[in-house]
Order: structure tokens, then sequence, then C-alpha cells
């Protein structure tokens, strides 16, 4: 299980420090995708087969699913740690979330999350009075 907040920078290559407590559940190697509110989805391989078995169940028939499918794996890219624990970004990716040097890197339960500093700070300070609301709606257990 991924958790926490961890602060890096991506440099000019686009080569990123994975921290090293996510390390061990990504693997050596893993997917990084366009993520929902322009960031990036980072996923295990064992992961992104569930992921992927979901998607490919949904009816290509339905407009809305074809339009997600694309979305989600015309980014998608296969990642590989360096010896130094970096993962190299590819441009079109680092371009879709606005990554340019600060980056703030999330644990998220299943799945890694990479944001640009400003954009993380700006979702978390309009997200933060909503967070008790969305709770009620969607947790049906006390935390």
């Amino acid at each position: 299980m991924f958790m926490g907040e961890h602060h890096h920078n991506i440099d000019d290559k686009g080569r990123m420090i994975i921290p090293a407590r996510f390390r061990e559940g990504l693997g050596s190697r893993f997917i990084v995708t366009r993520g929902m509110e322009k960031c990036l989805f980072v996923y295990p391989e064992s992961e992104w087969k569930i992921i992927e078995e979901k998607l490919k169940s949904l009816p290509f028939t339905k407009k809305d699913a074809r339009a997600f499918t694309r979305f989600f794996f015309s980014g998608a890219v296969e990642c590989e740690l360096d010896k130094q624990g970096r993962a190299n970004i590819p441009g079109i990716l680092r371009t879709y979330a606005g990554l340019e040097k600060e980056c703030v890197v999330i644990g998220v339960s299943s799945r890694v999350e990479i944001w640009s500093k400003e954009a993380w700070e700006n979702y978390f300070a309009e997200s933060e009075e909503s967070f008790s609301e969305i709770a009620e709606s969607i947790v049906d257990f006390d935390l």
C-alpha cells in the first residue's frame, strides 16, 4: 500500500527520484499514465493488469468508454528505475502534468500520483474544506 507525501525535483532530462518507500511496491518496472486533475498515475505492473482488465470490459460501443480508454492508455508508458532510484518521465506526460521542477509524489493506496508542486497545493487548498462533506457522502464507516 502506498501512502504519504514526498517532495522531489524533476531535472531537465525528465528524471525524478521515486521515494524509497515507494520503490519496493512499484518494483523495477511500472506504468505511468495520465491521471485525473492533471497529475500522473503510477501503477505497479500487477495493479496495472487489474486496471487493464477492468477497462477492457467496458463496452466499446459506448462513446464515453472509448474516450476514457483512449485518454488513459494513449499516455501510458512503462518506466524503469535507474541505479539512483530515478524514473525518466516522458516529455508528453511532463507537459500534461505541468512538471517543470518541484514535484509532489503522493501514495494513494494502490497507486502513486505525481503532481507539480503548484497544482498539488492548489488542489489541496481548493478541496480541503469539502473533504468532510466528501467523506460523509462516500465513506460508510467511522474513520
